[in-house]
């Protein structure tokens, strides 16, 4: 196997991996929160905390994995545009410590509901809704980042594009996806009435998933690309 097709492989493991942990983490809204009722949002996470733990974990083990695969995809796409590949690493970086921020807001429950004795001076009704006002505060950091989420696409895209050695429609694919995470930030953030459809924008991200099916499977082509390496 050449080199090329090796470092195309290891970063679609990369982002195959990156996906399962991200989808098990976003997975803590559904199925935890029930709008509008603080009590059943909090006991849900008291009767199952191994589960969102796990939750939790999967959380810093997708934003480890997102470093990993930006150095991945950087290694195997330099040799097409080094600024491009630098910026998509650069937007990549910049969201990861949000991202390790927003996590806070996820394991604030956790230390509210843990029975300590500090926080006997706070009812349960109280704590109750602290809990669901640091998750509510979690989705609203998750709404900033996808904008990040969205803009890292597209250097990646462009890339792919012009790499010559992954199908160009894929890049053309990443670069829609870029503006469907947008879309859906800057929606849920200004027009939070809107959110619910904006999320339809997501079938967007099918780009993501088919660069990383082609990276797994199909790997690089062997031919060299047309390089505007720049310095």
């Amino acid at each position: 196997m050449n080199s090329r097709k090796h470092e195309a492989r290891v970063a679609g493991v990369l982002y195959l991996l990156l996906g399962v942990t991200s989808a098990l983490s976003l997975g803590i809204s559904s199925a935890f929160i029930v709008r509008g009722d603080a009590a059943a949002t909090a006991a849900k996470i008291a009767s199952s905390q191994l589960l969102y733990r796990l939750y939790v974990v999967s959380g810093l083990a997708s934003q480890i994995l997102f470093v990993f695969l930006a150095l991945a995809l950087y290694q195997l796409l330099k040799g097409v545009d080094k600024r491009q590949a630098t910026l998509m690493v650069a937007l990549v970086l910049v969201q990861v410590p949000m991202s390790f921020a927003i996590m806070l807001c996820e394991i604030a429950p956790l230390v509210l509901l843990n029975g300590a004795d500090y926080w006997s001076a706070f009812d349960k009704h109280q704590l109750d809704a602290m809990t669901m006002g640091f998750l509510s505060l979690n989705s609203y950091g998750i709404n900033a980042v996808m904008a990040l989420w969205g803009l890292w696409l597209l250097p990646f895209g462009v890339l792919v594009y012009r790499s010559g050695f992954i199908r160009r429609i894929l890049g053309v694919l990443l670069i829609i996806g870029c503006f469907g995470w947008l879309a859906i930030s800057v929606t849920s953030l200004l027009f939070p009435a809107y959110a619910r459809i904006a999320n339809q924008f997501t079938f967007l991200a099918v780009g993501e998933l088919l660069i990383l099916l082609w990276l797994v499977i199909i790997g690089a082509k062997d031919q060299q690309p047309a390089s505007i390496e720049a310095s």
